[in-house]
């Protein structure tokens, strides 16, 4: 395993992240094809043994027990202080109000079984609270010791900006990473928020580098339960499914002619765009031994050019637009 320094937050993460929306108990409401414990702690136990020390998870992944599975089996097996565990706040009573964040890290911290996170993210830009009292309420977790590190989620470039820029006002913490929706099927962020995060040395965690499995593999859609399930993905990616698909040969040309598998050409594009650590959702511990792989192939520039070559532009889809604040 390769690892890189979190932006300037002294943090080393691994060049992989385990995404752990797959984690929990299945819902109706929210995902029908996530993994129980004892499966969660198989994943969890690859991603160690292949030195992964980075787990990404969220209070809401099905309803709060991701946290649970993923605090219990990271007990299990390894020291506190030998892993990276984020989580994050925003689809919650009150969003990022004051109130909100300081219930909401109660909750998550209760429920992971520790007494602090290292990066606390926020899930989305809050259009009803002030700035101020956000960036405030997270500096205050920072000084309380239950946060090391805060990071942003998808949204526009202006109000990452707009709350950095708060944060270097008032002297409060500011973020180090931002987890935006970035693959080779959808590069919308290329225009501001990378070219940003470049400026600022924040790091790029990535979630969807695979577009929920349509990267790795020739067929849009597979035959498991997250395939036939999943509308999220569905409505990020099956409207663009015709131009998007020719993309998606592209990776398998490049896969065939390197003798790698196609999620391993996806990922080794991240890392040519300079990727800190790509988000990988897998529900499948041998997909990590795939996802190692990536680290071994670096891509030419025409290699590079050739996937990229035949993108067009996407609606947003990630940050959210006014209109469904």
């Amino acid at each position: 395993m390769k690892y890189e320094q979190l932006g300037n937050s002294g943090i080393e993460v691994s060049k992989l992240c385990v995404g752990c929306m797959s984690f929990g108990k299945p819902s109706a409401d929210f995902h029908e094809w996530t993994l129980n414990q004892a499966e969660t702690e198989t994943v969890v136990k690859k991603a160690l043994d292949l030195g992964i020390n980075f787990f990404d998870t969220a209070n809401t992944y099905s309803h709060g027990t991701s946290e649970e599975y993923l605090g219990t089996a990271l007990k299990a097996n390894v020291a506190r202080d030998k892993v990276v565990i984020a989580t994050k706040v925003y689809f919650n009573e009150g969003n990022l109000s004051k109130e909100a964040i300081t219930r909401e890290i109660d909750g998550s911290l209760k429920r992971l079984g520790t007494d602090y996170v290292d990066l606390y993210i926020i899930h989305r830009f809050d259009y009803q609270t002030p700035i101020e009292e956000t960036m405030q309420a997270l500096d205050g977790l920072v000084k309380a010791g239950k946060v090391r590190a805060l990071g942003a989620s998808a949204m526009y470039g202006y109000q990452f900006m707009n709350m950095q820029h708060t944060a270097d006002k008032n002297g409060w913490t500011r973020f180090v990473s931002m987890q935006n929706h970035y693959n080779l099927l959808y590069r919308e962020d290329e225009r501001e928020m990378i070219p940003i995060c470049r400026q600022e040395n924040v790091a790029l965690t990535p979630y969807s580098p695979l577009a929920a499995g349509r990267l790795s593999r020739l067929e849009w859609k597979a035959d498991t339960k997250r395939s036939q399930t999943d509308k999220t993905a569905a409505q990020k990616y099956d409207g663009t499914q015709e131009a998007d698909i020719l993309i998606v040969k592209r990776v398998a040309e490049l896969a065939e002619k390197y003798g790698v598998k196609m999620s391993q050409i996806a990922i080794a594009w991240q890392f040519a765009k300079g990727v800190t650590s790509p988000v990988i959702g897998a529900t499948k511990a041998a997909y990590f031994d795939d996802a190692a792989g990536a680290l071994d192939i670096e891509l030419t520039a025409a290699d590079t050019a050739y996937l990229e070559e035949l993108y067009l532009p996407h609606k947003i889809v990630g940050a959210l637009p006014a209109a469904d604040k």
